[in-house]
């Protein structure tokens, strides 16, 4: 992989980790087009990549993360008032909810781990998953005004929508974030939970590249990764506070439109 390679397929795993488009969709499109290792990806590359854009989301939601962090301890301390604590303590109580959405994500990937990872190898797929992306977007323009606040059964139907995130072409923010808005959640609050929630998803994918990086013993070019890691990160950044400026104004719907041509234009030239 070539610096340039780097920095295009890093933008691209940057803006659409968050932005509602479908990063995995768009790494397995980008690396097809570009000829980059299709039959053996680079799975430093990966690793770093996904490194990027996890400091992003934790960069953003800096406050957050160290309130959660801190109110798990509390918790951890006084096992016998957890109740308590789910329901004075906003961090712990969006921790626990963080906890819920993981569950059908993980019996799902349980579940479907070769059908999953069969489906990156196939771009044709992905076209037609960013069709369905484009329609979970555009129906989120029928809930006008979500007034309402997560629960532990909402928290539940969001982590089903991210288990559906793992086929590439549908977006993980993009499902999690219309979900919640289905589900009468506030604008502001649904986006936030989608990209405090995709922390321990990032992280855990993270990981796990990292063990198949050390059980493989590929070697490391730096510059292509260290550049790869900056461009995500840094368009990471950008890409989070475009979304949540587009939930908070109610036009999420706006970003079906991009994922229906990407689909179409991915059809025509793939062959």
């Amino acid at each position: 992989m070539t610096p340039w390679e780097a920095i295009i397929l890093g933008l691209v795993q940057g803006l659409t980790e968050f932005l509602p488009v479908s990063s995995s969709g768009h790494l397995v499109l980008g690396q097809h087009l570009l000829g980059v290792q299709q039959e053996n990806p680079s799975i430093a590359f990966e690793v770093f990549v996904h490194f990027g854009t996890l400091m992003s989301v934790v960069t953003i939601y800096r406050r957050e993360v160290a309130t959660i962090l801190f109110e798990i301890f509390g918790a951890i301390k006084r096992p016998r008032c957890i109740g308590e604590h789910y329901k004075n303590k906003e961090g712990f109580r969006t921790a626990f909810q963080i906890g819920i959405t993981m569950i059908p994500t993980g019996i799902v990937y349980l579940l479907f781990k070769d059908p999953l990872e069969a489906a990156f190898q196939d771009p044709r797929l992905v076209c037609v998953m960013l069709f369905v992306t484009g329609i979970i977007l555009l129906l989120t323009g029928f809930r006008i005004k979500p007034t309402g606040d997560l629960s532990i059964p909402k928290a539940f139907w969001v982590g089903l929508a991210q288990s559906m995130a793992m086929i590439p072409g549908i977006s993980r923010s993009g499902s999690t974030i219309a979900t919640a808005l289905y589900c009468n959640v506030d604008r502001k609050k649904a986006a936030e939970f989608s990209f405090l929630m995709s922390i321990p998803v990032i992280l855990i994918a993270t990981l796990l590249k990292a063990k198949e990086l050390l059980e493989t013993g590929e070697a490391i070019r730096w510059l292509p990764m260290i550049l790869g890691v900056l461009v995500a990160f840094g368009s990471g950044l950008w890409a989070i506070r475009i979304v949540i400026g587009f939930v908070v104004s109610g036009k999420l719907q706006y970003f079906a439109y991009y994922c229906f041509a990407a689909g179409i234009i991915g059809l025509i030239f793939i062959r």
